[in-house]
């Protein structure tokens, strides 16, 4: 669990004229809502949220606000980049509590892909999927999801199903039926190889 914290201010000066006076101060107007809890409205300091979406729990992980001296655990629901500055707009978080299920997605990591010997013998892998979505309470929300393709085969896919999830996580995917059940990695042999096996087959047929 990451443990990114921020502070933040209450606001109370709103609107686009209010938001705009904000950026140009080097802020950014953010929003906090959810948990049964009327939304308020805050700012953040633009230096602080540049430097901690750089990693990449910010987007996958519970993240404390420090609102007027009270921690709040917030995920980050939306978020609004200028067009070509390097710089957050607006940011939507939401207040999540330990007494309902959240939903996320989270990054997948990819381990041992140079280990699998489908690849050391020319395969190719292929990352169908670079997330997944959950299902869990807040305290059990991975940073990330890893997925080991060490024992891989050529031709083959690893599946959602086959990803081995963190106790009190499920997917959000899977709940639908296996129809759901997409695969999210594939090893696949060299282009070359794959028409010598080809010109093989139809030398045999003839």
């Amino acid at each position: 669990m990451s443990n990114i914290t921020i502070d933040a201010e209450l606001r109370s000066d709103l609107g686009k004229g209010a938001s705009r006076r904000l950026r140009h101060a080097e802020k950014v107007p953010a929003i906090v809502y959810g948990a049964g809890e009327a939304p308020v409205s805050i700012t953040l300091e633009q230096r602080h949220v540049l430097k901690a979406q750089e990693t990449e729990a910010f987007y996958s992980s519970i993240i404390t606000l420090n609102i007027a001296g009270k921690a709040v655990d917030v995920l980050v629901k939306d978020m609004q980049r200028h067009a070509y500055k390097p710089r957050v707009q607006h940011i939507d978080f939401q207040r999540v509590d330990n007494s309902h299920a959240i939903t996320k997605s989270v990054p997948l990591h990819f381990l041992n892909e140079d280990k699998a010997e489908a690849v050391k013998n020319g395969g190719k892998v292929h990352h169908l999927a670079t997330e997944i979505e959950v299902s869990c309470l807040a305290k059990d929300l991975p940073e990330f999801v890893e997925v080991d393709v060490a024992k891989l085969e050529l031709g083959a896919s690893l599946h959602i199903s086959d990803i081995v999830l963190p106790a009190g996580v499920s997917s959000v995917e899977l709940a639908k039926g296996e129809a759901h059940d997409q695969a999210v990695v594939s090893i696949t042999a060299p282009k070359g190889a794959a028409e010598d096996d080809s010109a093989e087959e139809e030398a045999a047929a003839e």
